[in-house]
């Protein structure tokens, strides 16, 4: 037997403009259809069943997250997709990109929770080697 995760959740102060705020970030997840400004939970529904749950609550952040989500864009280059989510709203917290093209960006959502921009997949393969006799 095993189990399987059936969502993944995020303290919020309000759990509507959280849910609102990361609808814009991830293409393939759509708001609760009955989720509404005020309501103490609200989510994201996602491919294969995932979710992503906030829930109201009345302390704020106070340290760093002990999990966090790591994206990876379909559409652009990391250093795109990091502007992209900067004009959102998103702030920097630790830019860990490096001169060469390697590394990562993690940022905080406009409640303070980290999450990190890492390569794209076409960044990453061009990184790999060539088979030999390949070019």
């Amino acid at each position: 037997m095993s189990s399987h995760i059936a969502n993944i959740c995020f303290d919020a102060h309000d759990p509507y403009a959280q849910s609102s705020w990361w609808n814009n970030v991830l293409d393939d997840f759509t708001l609760g259809p009955d989720d509404a400004p005020g309501d103490e939970e609200c989510g994201l529904e996602g491919p294969n069943g995932q979710a992503l749950l906030f829930l109201k609550v009345p302390e704020g952040k106070t340290v760093k997250n002990r999990a966090h989500l790591c994206l990876v864009s379909a559409q652009q280059d990391r250093d795109a997709e990091v502007q992209r989510l900067l004009d959102l709203g998103a702030a920097m917290y630790d830019d860990r990109r490096l001169p060469d093209g390697k590394g990562w960006a993690v940022l905080q959502d406009p409640e303070g929770n980290e999450f990190c921009v890492l390569r794209s997949d076409a960044e990453r393969a061009a990184d790999q080697p060539s088979p030999a006799g390949q070019g």
